[in-house]
């Protein structure tokens, strides 16, 4: 069993940056893919980034390439990410996940409360 706790979530204006960690414990947190995803009330969670187990590979959807950066520290069992440049449309709840690496909700096995992001335009 792993267990993720988000935090960093907040309102912030248009432009603004915010970092959102994520705190693993329960089984090895080295072992799995780190995943950050998004959802907004009556859509689908929607995959932001995700990072491999070494912190090596990265991958991000497109919308927020360039904004916004995942990284992970094994030894503190911790997963960032770093939110600069951000828009409206980047409100959401963002959720903390672990398991496969992929881009597929259906690859992550462990997830987190979530914590909302509020951006003002």
């Amino acid at each position: 069993q792993v267990r993720l706790v988000e935090s960093g979530g907040g309102l912030v204006q248009a432009g603004g940056s915010l970092r959102l960690s994520c705190v693993g414990s329960g089984r090895i947190f080295s072992n799995y893919a780190m995943a950050w995803f998004r959802q907004t009330p009556g859509k689908v969670r929607e995959f932001v980034a995700v990072i491999d187990w070494s912190g090596g590979k990265t991958t991000y959807v497109d919308s927020v390439k360039g904004r916004f950066t995942i990284s992970r520290d094994n030894a503190k069992n911790t997963v960032h990410l770093q939110m600069n440049s951000l828009k409206p449309e980047d409100t959401a709840v963002y959720y903390c996940a672990a398991g496969t690496y992929g881009t597929s909700r259906r690859e992550y096995v462990y997830w987190g409360q979530g914590t909302q992001v509020t951006v003002s335009s």
